[in-house]
């Protein structure tokens, strides 16, 4: 029997009318010559042939009796197929605006927590001819690293090669475990967990005093960290409703290498200034711009530590300036950039699995008592501001890739959004593009398709920086060489 972990837990539990844990995925595709039909046909059969592979897609959380410790993934002996894979045709016009508003609908209802915790949509009627495919997957189930696993099982390299995937195994169902064995697996959680906090305490404490006394003295750099409850209030930080609203844009990758090299930064610092510019025009536009720069949590993988824990979610959280009180565009990215050095180090300083080994111990249904009362009594609006949104960036293959025989043109990933951080902005890699998913509450950012344009415009801004520099160092260099040559030397 397989356990949730404590994130998972937590984002399991944590669901409220207005908070849905969920992330989606938006992918386009290309069918060539094939009808909808033959997609659609291909597309159940790779989805069945992936089960054996993918064991989340057959299981369901089922809570210990009493609810007194996490609960445990159990396969759905009522598995149907026709309950997480739909058909549904776009109104028209059928352009990218009517494909988002069907996307921020989907977005808007909750998973059912008594089947398996996803759905597949199948788009037809895009006015281009071509199709789309919108995957909405609980986060207990998946990070952002899952999920490029799940993909792996789904996509292919070459149009054709996914047909023979889809001759697996058939998936069944195993009977499902009896209500005395879970008590005793959530016993045996209850009874080993002080032992478990007596090892966690003091290095946590240890952990967080020595990071502490290293902020201290971090001297004018201090003062620059990005840190919890340091962060302005914009519109968008307050109490969400259940309804999402969605927007999405391409830009280049090699653009982003080109601005990556030109300043020797990451590419994660290229695309945190890109959303850091972007919501700059957007606030100012407005005319809510803060003088004090919106601060982002960007989720950071940790799959490779916590040896031994159990969960779906491996993340820790790392809090990054995005730099919006900076006006131009390359002291912004520089900002950016040394601030995120500095943040890891904080991170990395504090344990960046330290969340993962805590959030174990906390009892379930406290996370699910705690955020209810957190809606109900709207405290997002009330304390100061934790962070104003999340950012992520999740880094994909840098090939063209294939999906039940039809090219992939696009990915867009969508996560979720919380009480007093309406937004959320994620970047994912393929091919030559990074595609960014926007998804916000629509009572609070009423034209999330203003932010979403605005991201290629902040690129360009960089971009045209960057090529402004190399003409000036390409002067520089040549003018020396000039001057020599016309003095006779």
């Amino acid at each position: 029997m397989d356990r949730l972990g404590g994130l998972d837990t937590a984002f399991l539990y944590c669901e409220t009318p207005g908070m849905h844990m969920h992330a989606c995925g938006l992918v386009l595709l290309d069918p060539g010559p094939m009808r909808s039909d033959e997609v659609y046909e291909r597309i159940r059969a790779l989805l069945l042939g992936a089960m054996p592979n993918v064991p989340l897609m057959g299981k369901r959380p089922a809570a210990p009796p009493l609810g007194i410790g996490r609960p445990f993934w159990v396969d759905d002996v009522d598995f149907d197929l026709d309950h997480h894979l739909h058909r549904i045709h776009l109104r028209r016009p059928g352009d990218h605006r009517a494909l988002a508003d069907l996307v921020g609908q989907i977005a808007s209802v909750p998973l059912h927590h008594d089947r398996p915790l996803w759905e597949v949509w199948l788009v037809e009627g895009l006015a281009d001819g071509r199709l789309a495919l919108l995957a909405k997957i609980h986060h207990a189930a998946i990070d952002g690293i899952a999920a490029i696993g799940i993909m792996g099982q789904l996509f292919d390299l070459e149009p054709e090669s996914s047909s023979s995937r889809s001759r697996a195994v058939a998936w069944l169902p195993e009977r499902r475990p009896g209500q005395l064995r879970m008590l005793g697996g959530a016993l045996g959680d209850l009874l080993s967990a002080p032992f478990g906090l007596a090892r966690l305490l003091p290095a946590t404490a240890l952990r967080v005093g020595s990071t502490a006394i290293r902020f201290r003295s971090g001297g004018r750099d201090r003062s620059k960290q990005a840190a919890p409850f340091r962060a302005p209030r914009a519109s968008f930080n307050a109490t969400v409703t259940a309804s999402r609203s969605v927007a999405f844009r391409d830009v280049s990758m090699t653009d982003v290498k080109r601005v990556k090299e030109a300043y020797g930064v990451k590419v994660n610092d290229v695309l945190t200034a890109i959303v850091g510019g972007a919501l700059r025009r957007y606030l100012a536009g407005r005319g809510e711009l803060p003088d004090r720069s919106l601060i982002a949590a960007e989720p950071v993988s940790v799959h490779d530590r916590g040896v031994g824990l159990a969960g779906a979610t491996r993340l820790s959280v790392m809090f990054s300036t995005l730099a919006t009180d900076v006006a131009d565009p390359v002291a912004r990215l520089r900002t950016i950039a040394a601030a995120n050095v500095r943040s890891k180090g904080v991170t990395d300083a504090v344990g960046a699995d330290t969340l993962m080994h805590w959030s174990q111990y906390v009892w379930p249904l406290g996370y699910a008592l705690g955020a209810r009362l957190y809606a109900w009594l709207r405290l997002a609006d009330r304390h100061p501001v934790v962070h104003n949104l999340l950012v992520s960036n999740v880094p994909g293959p840098p090939v063209a890739l294939y999906l039940a025989g039809a090219r992939a043109t696009g990915i867009y990933p969508f996560g979720p959004i919380f009480d007093g951080a309406g937004l959320n902005v994620t970047a994912m890699s393929s091919g030559d593009h990074v595609g960014f998913g926007v998804i916000a509450c629509p009572d609070l950012v009423p034209d999330v398709w203003q932010i979403a344009d605005a991201l290629p415009l902040a690129l360009d801004e960089l971009v045209e920086s960057s090529a402004r520099g190399v003409r000036r160092r390409a002067a520089a260099q040549k003018g020396p060489t000039s001057a020599a040559r016309s003095s006779g030397h």
